[in-house]
């Protein structure tokens, strides 16, 4: 198998949680809101509880957001930190930058 065959199923992947996860929770937790009439009364009314849950869901798709956000923060951080070793090394070897002429 190929890197490229190799690479295309990671990237569905990442794909599908970063993005389409999140979405169809949220749309999920939006049509529980709408089917619940977006009333929130007492506990007799039935549809309060679908409504909940909605809300519920909506948190969830939040936090799911966020911690992928957070996660390719990290990612990104640690793409910076070996740049910027190697660039020490490069200037360890050199005694220039590698970004200078």
């Amino acid at each position: 198998m190929s890197e490229r065959e190799h690479k295309q199923p990671n990237r569905a992947v990442m794909s599908l949680t970063r993005v389409w996860l999140p979405a169809i929770i949220a749309v999920v937790g939006l049509v529980l809101i709408v089917v619940g009439h977006g009333s929130y009364s007492d506990l007799a009314n039935t549809r309060s509880l679908e409504s909940a849950a909605g809300v519920a869901l909506l948190l969830v798709a939040l936090c799911v957001w966020m911690i992928n956000w957070m996660y390719r923060l990290s990612v990104r951080s640690n793409e910076e930190r070996e740049y910027e070793e190697r660039a020490r090394e490069y200037f360890d070897r050199t005694g220039r930058w590698p970004d200078e002429e």
